[in-house]
């Protein structure tokens, strides 16, 4: 006979001649197949006793062994059985037609009643698969009565026209049909579906495994009749056949298994190719349930089973969440809960073996646990991963009849289980590299990457997006003072200041170091205004960090992908750079928050172009060096020139110094410039010499040269190769640069002050200007800004602080220049004052270099200093 278990729809499945209904299918449809069950018993019933009392009983005392001998049959028969998928249909062939056969050709219908009742409730007894007792007797007495009246009517109508047998295969073939027949109709109440076809080619593949077999039996009947040792003969080809059989079905469960866990593999990673998320949501939301549910539903069809439960941890936090496929599972045994797979006495599983618990065998609890399932038999598996316990796979009740689950079922559960476990690590591996891919490790915020993936989904869907760039504005003192790790805490903290200000739908990324950027959709640029100004508001309150308090700001710029100037922009990169640049605009303007606007990229465009000109520049003479002459107060001897930087652009003609210099600064090329000024200015001091003129040249020093721990080696081998003393040259430093990074400046400015060298403080007077700071400086001169001599005429506070300048700095050894001196009242102030030199446009503007020569000449007159030197001395 064929057994199909093709699934035919959620809760039915046919499984001829004798269907699983064990399914939580609606009641009334169950309460339908209990009257069904009852009345396939009565007419089995009926059937039986009309045949028994239409047949006469002959009894013989060879019916004490073929009895025995047929119940044996009949479970063999049941027992080895070969299993077949074709498609998406199983079909499972057994032997019971030739048991069947031999009985009608042998033994009176009472006894092979009884040894197939026998054998078939027997078997499901004590397989624990006594499930639809009622059904099956009443199908197993159809499938014993009507073959024996067939067959004896046929014998009785064609007495001679018909050989012996023939009337006993007829009556044989009817079997397998009966089964078939009542097991379509019981499908049919269950509230399956199938179709007039597929039930005809049923019947039909029914009938043909079900001629093979009475073929069989009828002829190996003959042989051992009909032939000396014959039933040696049949036996040892019945033992060949057998054993092929086995063999044959052996390869086809590997190939299934195979074929089972090809699909797993597909599912899963189909599933994980679903699972691409978008980058804003969390780690945890990588997976879902519903993405498992092909797995759990090939596990149930390979297995047989009337159901299979997948208990899986999909949640960080060690919740598990319960999917179903086959039968529904009763609502007490949905367990959740960090701790439910340890509290279930079923799923305490130490390692990774399946287990086997039945009901008839397991202790309390475990029977306990099986009928809160609603199952008899159920084979249990952990899925274990790398460092921890991953979820369980249950398979709940075999649906075949006789059998349970065998030693396949386990070997094939227990790889299914390896493999889904590693997929399950696989997936999280995945996802934490999906999830850092796209997020800053440090806030956990979205990154770069992340926030460019998002904002392009944004874009490429039509949406108009603006993009808010926030910059923290940390001191870099405080991670000096505190160490870094408490600036990265304050960072963190910013972000979720802003985070809880927007909420957790608005997407906000960390860019780099303390710049955020925050995605506003369907936003107008006002909008956008209102939110950066409160932002900048959140993350610009103090952070408290223990017992002290950090202060901090913020400023912001914006851009949007749809301006009412420009056309559309639907480039990320472009709105990010756009942004930039407004953050460094309002940083410029000393605003709060700027939007873009198209003029600022001009603005930015041009300092790139002097940017990445400026070494061309050096080298194609653009830039020259200016000289600013310096004279000594009263008697106006011409003591040396200030050397400044001055650059004739082709295209933008002559660039102020305060617009280049800073850019130059920025970008590294200042050490370029200083030596290049440097050189120039020891030439033309060597040209003065040998002119007998003795007069010294003012070079201005930046940030980054005091940070060089190289410089003064340069400097050296600079003066040595023009042959100039190094009183003659003056460096002229800022306090603030000094003071930026002490620890890496000072020791350069004791080196260039051992060398010989003039150091000189400018602008003294806007920066620390402490007597105690000044002190500590190896310094040589102070200059006083030019914001208090231009205000000494009309501010007493100004020339109050001149006054302070010059007597602080002569009780400190210090020579004295004022620059800005522009009018006769401000250098006779001076004068008063004593301070020693003077410097300005009274004097002179800064000329370059003929120039200056031709002012030399011009508004000096030579006399013979101390030395024999020649002097300069300004003309009244």
């Amino acid at each position: 006979m064929i057994e199909s278990h093709h699934t035919l729809d959620p809760e039915a499945t046919l499984d001829t001649p004798r269907p699983p209904v064990r399914a939580e299918v609606d009641p009334a449809r169950r309460r339908v197949f209990t009257a069904f069950s009852l009345g396939t018993l009565l007419v089995g019933l009926l059937v039986s006793g009309l045949t028994s009392s239409w047949l006469d009983f002959r009894y013989d005392a060879s019916l004490l062994y073929i009895g025995p001998l047929l119940a044996i049959g009949f479970l063999v028969a049941e027992q080895l059985t070969i299993d077949v998928d074709v498609k998406r249909v199983g079909w499972t062939i057994s032997f019971t037609e030739i048991p069947l056969i031999l009985g009608l050709l042998t033994a009176p219908f009472e006894v092979v009643l009884a040894a197939n009742l026998l054998a078939g409730l027997g078997a499901q007894v004590g397989r624990r698969a006594a499930t639809h007792v009622v059904y099956n007797a009443g199908v197993m007495c159809l499938e014993i009565a009507v073959p024996f009246a067939v067959a004896t009517a046929v014998q009785r109508a064609l007495p001679e026209l018909a050989p012996e047998w023939f009337g006993p295969v007829l009556g044989t073939l009817t079997s397998p049909l009966i089964s078939c027949a009542f097991a379509l109709a019981a499908l049919h109440v269950l509230g399956g579906a199938m179709r007039v076809s597929a039930a005809g080619r049923l019947s039909v593949r029914t009938l043909a495994v079900g001629l093979l077999n009475t073929s069989v039996g009828l002829i190996g009947y003959e042989v051992a009749k009909s032939t000396r040792w014959g039933w040696l003969l049949v036996a040892l080809v019945a033992v060949a056949v057998v054993g092929l059989y086995r063999a044959y079905s052996g390869l086809l469960r590997e190939q299934r298994d195979l074929e089972a866990l090809s699909d797993v593999s597909l599912s899963v990673a189909r599933s994980g190719q679903a699972a691409v998320r978008n980058p804003s949501e969390p780690e945890e939301n990588t997976t879902s349930v519903s993405e498992w549910e092909p797995v759990a539903e090939r596990i149930r069809e390979q297995l047989n089973a009337t159901r299979v439960v997948l208990r899986l941890r999909l949640d960080p936090r060690g919740e598990v969440s319960t999917l179903v496929a086959g039968e529904p599972l009763p609502e007490a045994a949905r367990i959740a809960g960090p701790h439910a797979l340890r509290d279930d006495p079923l799923l305490q599983l130490p390692g990774s073996h399946v287990r086997s618990f039945r009901t008839l065998e397991a202790p309390d609890e475990v029977r306990r646990a099986l009928r809160m399932r609603g199952a008899y038999e159920s084979l249990v598996v952990p899925l274990r991963g790398a460092s921890q316990l991953l979820g369980a796979v249950e398979a709940h009740d075999r649906v075949s009849r006789w059998r349970g689950f065998g030693r396949a079922d386990v070997r094939l559960l227990h790889t299914l289980a390896s493999h889904l476990a590693t997929a399950m690590d696989n997936r999280r591996l995945l996802a934490r590299l999906r999830h850092d891919a796209y997020h800053d490790l440090l806030t956990g915020l979205l990154n770069r990457a992340g926030f460019r993936e998002m904002a392009a989904e944004e874009l490429r869907a039509g949406r108009t997006a603006v993009v808010l760039r926030v910059d923290l504005d940390l001191l870099t003192t405080v991670s000096e003072a505190l160490g870094y790790t408490w600036g990265d805490r304050i960072v963190v903290a910013a972000g979720q200041r802003m985070l809880g200000e927007l909420g957790p739908e608005v997407p906000l990324a960390r860019l780099e170091a303390n710049s955020f950027a925050v995605l506003l959709s369907d936003h107008t640029e006002e909008q956008a205004h209102a939110v950066g100004e409160r932002l900048c508001e959140v993350i610009g309150e103090s952070y408290p960090l223990d017992r002290l308090v950090v202060e901090a700001g913020g400023v912001a710029g914006y851009s949007s992908s749809a301006p009412s100037d420009a056309e559309n922009e639907n480039d990320i990169d472009t709105l990010l750079q756009h942004a930039d640049v407004a953050v460094r605009a309002a940083r410029n303007a000393k605003d709060v928050v700027r939007g873009y606007a198209p003029a600022m990229g001009q603005v930015f465009l041009r300092r790139f172009q002097l940017v990445t000109q400026f070494r061309q520049a050096l080298d194609t003479g653009q830039v020259e060096v200016h000289y600013q002459p310096k004279v000594a107060l009263p008697g106006r001897q011409v003591v040396g020139a200030e050397a400044l930087v001055r650059w004739w652009h082709p295209e933008y003609g002559r660039l102020d110094p305060d617009e280049f210099v800073p850019v130059v600064e920025a970008t590294g090329l200042v050490d370029a410039l200083t030596s290049f000024v440097m050189e120039r200015a020891l030439i033309k001091v060597r040209e003065w010499m040998d002119r007998d003129l003795r007069m010294s040249v003012a070079v201005n020093l930046s940030v980054r040269n005091l940070n060089d721990e190289s410089f003064p080696d340069r400097v050296s081998e600079a003066l040595l190769r023009h042959d100039v003393p190094p009183e003659l040259l003056t460096f002229e430093l800022t306090e603030s640069s000094v003071m930026e990074e002490p620890e890496r400046s000072m020791p350069v400015l004791r080196r260039l002050h051992a060398l010989g060298v003039v150091l000189a403080v400018d602008d003294f007077g806007t920066g620390y200007s402490s007597l105690a700071y000044l002190r500590t400086l190896p310094v040589d001169e102070v200059k006083i800004d030019k914001s208090f001599v231009l205000g000494m005429g009309t501010d007493l506070s100004d020339m109050a602080v001149v006054r302070t300048i010059v007597e602080l700095g002569h009780s400190l050894d210090l020579v004295v220049v004022a620059e800005g001196v522009e009018d006769d009242a401000a250098r006779d102030q001076l004068v008063g004052m004593r301070c020693d030199i003077a410097q300005g446009y009274l004097i002179s503007r800064p000329l370059p270099e003929d120039r200056f020569e031709a002012w030399l000449q011009a508004r000096t007159v030579k006399a013979r200093g101390p030395k024999s030197e020649t002097v300069l001395t300004l003309v009244h």
